[in-house]
């Protein structure tokens, strides 16, 4: 039996999902949920239908699992406590900040309708997260360092499109080079937010916008731009299809650390990703998760969950068994 996946929202990472329900058979798309007219969204596998959000609880015992794809910034704060009471769901909240509270509000409601809410996955938060607390348990006298990029943010970028007289953005989150060979060198350097990245904004403003309004708006945004030095450039429409088009991104998470009696020896540890299309990555670790919230469902586990929460087999299409013949 597959299991049945719901998609609600079918921007970019919608359509990631998509792509890989297809590459996992063991799943099954059966329903995509939009706030736009469904007649005018076109998906890519056939003889799915596409309803709109209205209609999405009445559909409660056909799906599975429901993924949410909406923004951080308004949409999944909202989306996942409200859709948790009939579904098992997986969203990517990625507002590191917010993320306990988010947790709390999920939770609540999916313990009183015994569903599974699992939250914050992806890439980070989500696999750089199990790399960052790997790293802890591992070295736990040392320094956990993340660097981003460069690569184009969703969040960020969906974060710029809400202002006012914002028509179109694209974000670009760039790693301080001299900072990552500082710490790839072993000498546990402190840094500031700022002194790690720098932000770089591509923006089509609406005709008449008040551009230094948007300008500062953005620098000045709490959880997103405040701590970084940013660059906002406003550019036409034309340019931002030309020349930001695709979605790339990336990153590292380093633990440094010191073993020994005297803490004598150094040892770095490093996770990377270099990545073509962040929502089609991003999408097929939600996917894998979902298969989790599946499995835990079915065993009887209610509540919300992160990928802390989740036991690496759950993830996986193949049973205990063959995991530990391939893998272990």
């Amino acid at each position: 039996m597959s299991i049945r996946i719901g998609i609600l929202g079918y921007g970019n990472l919608g359509r990631g999902v998509e792509c890989a329900i297809k590459n996992n058979p063991d799943m099954e798309l059966v329903a995509v949920f939009t706030r736009r007219n469904p007649d005018s969204v076109k998906i890519l596998t056939e003889n799915v239908p596409v309803y709109s959000v209205d209609e999405a609880p009445s559909k409660k015992d056909d799906i599975d699992v429901l993924i949410l794809c909406g923004g951080s910034a308004t949409d999944l704060p909202v989306q996942t406590p409200e859709y948790v009471k009939c579904f098992n769901v997986v969203d990517s909240f990625d507002t590191h900040a917010k993320i306990p509270e988010h947790f709390a509000n999920v939770d609540k409601v999916a313990k009183e309708n015994g569903n599974i809410g699992i939250i914050s996955v992806g890439w980070d938060p989500g696999m750089f997260s199990i790399s960052r607390m790997y790293g802890n348990a591992i070295l736990n006298n040392g320094s956990d360092y993340t660097f981003w990029g460069k690569g184009v943010s969703q969040g960020h970028s969906d974060a710029i499109r809400r202002i006012d007289g914002v028509k179109d953005a694209k974000q670009y989150t760039i790693p301080v080079e001299s900072a990552l060979e500082a710490v790839r060198s072993g000498s546990n350097p402190e840094f500031t937010t700022r002194e790690k990245h720098t932000r770089e904004c591509f923006v089509v403003a609406e005709d008449g916008a008040d551009l230094p309004r948007i300008e500062n708006e953005i620098k000045t945004m709490p959880n997103y731009f405040d701590q970084y030095d940013t660059t906002v450039h406003f550019i036409s429409e034309e340019e931002l299809k030309r020349d930001h088009s695709g979605i790339p991104h990336g990153g590292f998470v380093i633990r440094t650390g010191k073993t020994g009696w005297n803490n004598e020896n150094n040892h770095v540890i490093e996770y990377s990703l270099k990545l073509d299309s962040n929502p089609e990555f991003t999408a097929s670790v939600i996917v894998a998760y979902a298969r989790a919230a599946y499995k835990m469902s079915k065993e009887g586990m209610t509540g919300c969950k992160t990928v802390f929460d989740v036991a690496p087999a759950y993830l996986c299409l193949q049973d205990n068994a063959e995991l530990r013949a391939k893998f272990l």
